[in-house]
């Protein structure tokens, strides 16, 4: 019972704020919800990937879940001219559940063209654009009210509360921009900016057309993504890749910034380890900047296969007590096709 009552306040304050995104900690496990123009932007012909995020499960009965499944596909364009253009198409679904009888679906169309710069096919410049639909679900089945209560034994009576249509959908658009420049020998540097959510659209329950004076007509802010991230050679089989990433989402901001380190253990399967940690800082309309939480992250590569582990330790409090609430998450990605030795690497694996 009480961590249901603690849930309460971030229920409200969930219907009625404007929509705010979850975000995942392993933003390169889930490229192309990071960024569009990441779509294709990959060492290989095509790639698989998926994710799963799971926060506050010692705190909430119904934790806050989210997972991300994608498929996209690398094509040359123009490589008899020697100017190592290339295209990606592909598709991705997002569901998140915040507690409860709530849901997100999302389904997005992407795309992207990758102009290399120069004959050298080491610096690229994307552009992607996103188009699809969002539906948003409450079940008011799971739900009960004080007129429900029989007197004795639970709520099993009727109610006379009155409930909007439990669900809706609406279109929604995303664009980005990303540069690369990856060097066979040297610093690689990746970077990209990303705007979801292009024309605000409204996400109200109650909203009605008829009557829009008696119910609230709420918006979806748009959000808007940036990111930095060099890859720095230390000998022959490491490699260090500071980092900043950065969401802007009506007042809701938060920045993660920390670095990987990359262990090659055998160049002829492709076989590496990641080892991270990185510090998240946010703001919300209730709270000032502060920090947020702490990452921890280990990535595994085996021939064409990624698998990412990362945990998020909270370092804040919730409803006035600090209960050591974290999130973890995993990745797993395939590429298709995939060579070590090939070039126009134009995407961080973790």
């Amino acid at each position: 019972m009480m961590k249901k009552l603690l849930f309460i306040p971030f229920l409200l304050t969930f219907f009625m704020a404007n929509g705010q995104d979850q975000d995942f900690t392993q933003f390169y496990g889930a490229p192309i919800y990071l960024n569009p123009a990441l779509t294709g932007a990959f060492n290989g012909s095509f790639r698989f990937s998926s994710i799963y995020r799971d926060q506050w499960r010692k705190v909430l009965d119904n934790p806050i879940t989210t997972y991300s499944a994608s498929a996209d596909f690398r094509f040359d364009v123009l490589k008899q001219r020697r100017e190592h253009d290339a295209a990606g198409v592909g598709m991705i679904f997002y569901n998140d559940k915040p507690g409860l009888t709530f849901s997100t679906n999302r389904l997005l169309v992407s795309g992207a063209f990758h102009k290399g710069l120069g004959k050298s096919g080491e610096q690229y410049l994307s552009l992607g654009f996103q188009a699809g639909i969002t539906q948003q679900n409450i079940n008011l089945s799971k739900l009960t009210f004080d007129d429900q209560f029989n007197g004795s034994t639970g709520y099993t009576e009727g109610t006379e509360e009155a409930f909007p249509e439990n669900n809706f959908a609406f279109g929604d658009y995303n664009v980005g921009l990303n540069y690369s420049f990856a060097p066979e020998r040297g610093i690689n540097l990746y970077t990209g900016l990303a705007m979801s959510h292009i024309l605000n659209p409204r996400v109200s329950f109650y909203y009605d057309s008829k009557n829009p004076e008696d119910f609230p007509d709420n918006h979806l802010y748009r959000k808007y993504t940036a990111y930095f991230n060099l890859s720095i050679p230390l000998g022959e089989v490491i490699k260090l890749s500071p980092r900043i990433l950065a969401n802007l989402q009506g007042p809701h901001f938060s920045a993660t910034t920390g670095s990987n380190i990359r262990f090659l253990l055998n160049a002829s399967t492709g076989t590496a380890l990641h080892f991270g940690t990185w510090l998240r800082v946010a703001k919300t309309t209730q709270e000032k900047l502060g920090p947020e939480s702490a990452v921890a992250l280990l990535g595994i590569e085996f021939n064409n296969y990624l698998f990412g582990f990362s945990y998020d330790a909270n370092l804040t409090d919730f409803v006035g007590a600090r209960r050591g609430q974290g999130a973890f998450e995993v990745s797993v990605a395939y590429l298709g096709d995939y060579s070590a030795d090939d070039d126009g690497v134009i995407c961080p694996k973790f």
